[in-house]
């Protein structure tokens, strides 16, 4: 193989056969993933949803992929749980291309007007300040770090934890999410595309980078965090909109939330 050429195997991911794609490192033995038609209620997909390593990966793999990125087009994700969903094809691939039709904006205004419509007068309690008003996306963080260097040391963190490795072909860390069709907050949202506009829109205001996803979890890195507590309870409402259940069964509301999250690098996510 001509080290400056994507694998056969891993230019099927592309829908352009990854032309002009290259990647000057080794690969690790592992294999495409196909969406599994009687998962996703569809016949034969295009192409696969995303490759997935045979073994866990170090740190310094994922590092060296990660930095591969704009000249492979394909992002790495540590990839929790690996036989469900990811080795047996439980994933509705979409394309990144849609995550255009959607804003952070609109999916939180839309998400928190139908919430609040649910719970009951003393349960805004928990949305305080806000209550039943959106607050709509918060102000952009002050970058303290490189968000790709930020993304490296999250992985380290990750990685002591033995997961395989996914590369999805996609051109922002966000779009991963779509394109290889997880399907970890469905219990909130049936469809990740809007989900994936939110965290694009978190990629551009708080230097935020996928680094790992799971059954029903998301691990995010963030390297312009909030760190005026004004500010940290303004992203807390939009953590709460992304992921109610974070707060719910977590801190309980959104100053406790805050307290949570202020100056924190990274966010984590889970769907009951």
């Amino acid at each position: 193989m001509n080290d400056h050429q994507l694998p056969r195997e891993l230019c099927r991911l592309f829908a352009d056969g990854g032309r002009g794609r290259s990647l000057s490192i080794g690969l690790p033995e592992g294999a495409v993933v196909w969406p599994d038609p009687g998962y996703t209620g569809q016949g034969q997909a295009a192409r696969p949803a995303f490759w997935l390593s045979d073994e866990p990966v170090s740190a310094q793999e994922w590092r060296r992929f990660r930095a591969e990125h704009r000249r492979s087009g394909l992002w790495p994700v540590l990839l929790d749980e690996s036989a469900q969903p990811w080795s047996v094809g439980q994933v509705v691939p979409d394309e990144p291309m849609l995550i255009e039709h959607f804003t952070a904006e609109g999916f939180m205004t839309e998400v928190w007007q139908e919430w609040v419509s649910k719970m009951p007068q003393a349960a805004l309690d928990e949305l305080y300040p806000y209550g039943a008003l959106c607050p709509g996306p918060a102000p952009p963080g002050v970058p303290v770090a490189d968000p790709d260097a930020v993304a490296d040391w999250y992985a380290g963190e990750l990685a002591d934890q033995g997961m395989p490795l996914g590369l999805v072909a996609a051109t922002r860390s966000a779009d991963a999410l779509a394109v290889m069709g997880w399907q970890g907050a469905l219990h909130h949202n049936e469809w990740m595309v809007p989900l994936a506009a939110v965290v694009r829109s978190w990629e551009d205001r708080f230097g935020v980078r996928v680094v790992c996803v799971g059954f029903n979890t998301l691990e995010l890195s963030v390297a312009a965090p909030p760190v005026e507590p004004e500010h940290a309870l303004h992203v807390a409402a939009e953590h709460w909109a992304f992921c109610p259940d974070n707060v719910v069964q977590g801190a309980g509301d959104l100053q406790g939330y805050a307290e949570q999250i202020i100056g924190g690098h990274t966010w984590s996510f889970w769907w009951d």
